[in-house]
């Protein structure tokens, strides 16, 4: 199987039944038995035609000598493909991705006429190349749908929308989080130089390396190694400003998998103390117990636990607790593009259900101790005013100010929300609350 049939099926499982880009290509890519090379290309055609859906129907209705919406859906997914290959990618030649896409419409399309209508369409589109009108609103320039348009319009600061738009839709950085307890930066740097990888230092965050042309991460011999693990530099950074205990001390991470933040707390805490990673599902905390031991780090203790109900046992017990908690996701939009077309109204529940795990998690923290509080949306709804609505209720805590790389301003809120478009990072929101001692 070819990587656009891959794309194609992936595009359909997206579209019919709510599945996750990442998730299904994966395991599409696997199933078909793609190499890397084919692999690559059906990530770059499925991740390209869901950042660009809107875009690509703007020129298609000027391509249709019919009604856009009289389309079967199928055809309209191959189309997208097509009208990707031609439009966005330089090194494809118009003549394949028009018979190639014909193809498809012969195996997938239920009208027999189907491959004769992409191969028309594609044609003409290759022929006018250039000469089609723009879009010139947001959401058809960007793919954003309007009701998001409007709520993140609604949520950022002046001037940052389009630019969050367009780093939406931009091939997101590959940011190894070097596993210090093993090996310097400089010399996981040239052992991944020596294995065909190319790594330059973070611009702004310590231990980190700048990944290209890894191929499959999981073949590379220092990943298998544990010599470092892939994490956006926002996460990191949250996990830099939780104030973890100094020499060794008792951690909760009570929504950690994958895990990354607890990996980073541990090689943070040069092993020592004691880490509980925790998470709903049995089948995520099998990731983070993987992970920590592909990393070697041993202070990490896996525990499956629903982040909402009281563990009586940790109360007042832990120095540091880390309550990245379930969100709308709209930070990341750039790693997982459909997110931009799933259903707002889902996600009017979310603050009540992270306030509620924020209260849950506050009874753990022992006088003096740390509450970090963080999601990867830009929402205020999810961001300050469950802050606020938190500390209303529990004036024990207070906001205390991020200790943030040079990069940034000075911290005085104990809050920041990272945006996408500003400093290379998913979107983010990071807020460190002390118990008074």
């Amino acid at each position: 199987m070819s990587g656009r049939e891959t794309a194609l099926n992936a595009l359909i499982a997206c579209r019919k039944n709510g599945a996750w880009s990442n998730g299904v290509l994966k395991e599409y890519c696997a199933r078909d038995g793609l190499d890397a090379r084919d692999a690559a290309l059906a990530a770059r055609l499925c991740y390209g035609v869901l950042q660009n859906r809107n875009k690509l129907d703007f020129y298609l209705q000027q391509l249709l000598t019919g009604k856009l919406k009289d389309l079967h859906p199928v055809v309209r997914d191959i189309l997208h493909l097509g009208l990707y290959q031609i439009y966005e990618m330089d090194k494809i030649p118009a003549s394949a991705a028009v018979n190639e896409s014909v193809t498809l419409a012969k195996k997938y399309g239920k009208n027999p006429k189907a491959g004769a209508l992409v191969n028309a369409v594609l044609r003409k589109a290759a022929d006018t190349r250039g000469t089609l009108r723009e879009p010139t609103s947001y959401a058809d320039r960007y793919s954003h749908p309007d009701e998001l348009i409007s709520l993140l319009k609604a949520n950022l600061p002046k001037g940052t929308l389009e630019p969050m738009l367009i780093a939406d839709n931009a091939a997101p950085q590959t940011v190894a989080q070097v596993n210090t307890l093993r090996i310097s930066p400089e010399a996981l740097a040239a052992r991944l130089a020596d294995q065909g990888v190319a790594a330059s230092p973070h611009g702004w965050m310590k231990d980190c390396l700048v990944l290209s042309g890894t191929g499959n991460l999981d073949a590379l011999p220092s990943f298998r190694d544990g010599l470092f693990y892939i994490q956006d530099p926002a996460a990191k950074l949250s996990v830099l400003c939780a104030g973890l205990p100094e020499g060794g001390g008792n951690v909760l991470d009570c929504c950690a998998a994958p895990g990354g933040k607890s990996f980073g707390a541990s090689i943070a805490m040069g092993g020592r103390g004691s880490i509980v990673s925790c998470d709903i599902h049995a089948h995520k905390t099998a990731l983070i117990e993987n992970g920590a031991k592909r990393l070697g780090l041993t202070n990490i203790t896996p525990r499956q636990q629903d982040a909402t109900q009281t563990v009586p046992e940790w109360i007042g017990k832990m120095d540091t607790v880390i309550a990245d908690v379930p969100c709308s996701g709209l930070g990341i939009i750039r790693k997982k593009p459909d997110i931009r077309y799933k259903n707002l109204d889902e996600l009017a529940s979310l603050p009540a259900l992270q306030l509620k795990i924020l209260e849950t998690q506050s009874a753990y923290v022992k006088p003096g101790g740390t509450l970090l509080y963080s999601t990867c949306t830009v929402l205020k709804r999810e961001n300050e005013d469950v802050v606020s609505a938190f500390l209303a209720g529990h004036g024990e805590f207070a906001p205390e100010p991020l200790p943030l790389p040079g990069i940034f301003p000075e911290n005085t809120t104990g809050m920041l929300t990272l945006i996408p478009g500003q400093y290379d990072t998913d979107g983010f929101f990071i807020c460190r609350l002390r118990r008074k001692a």
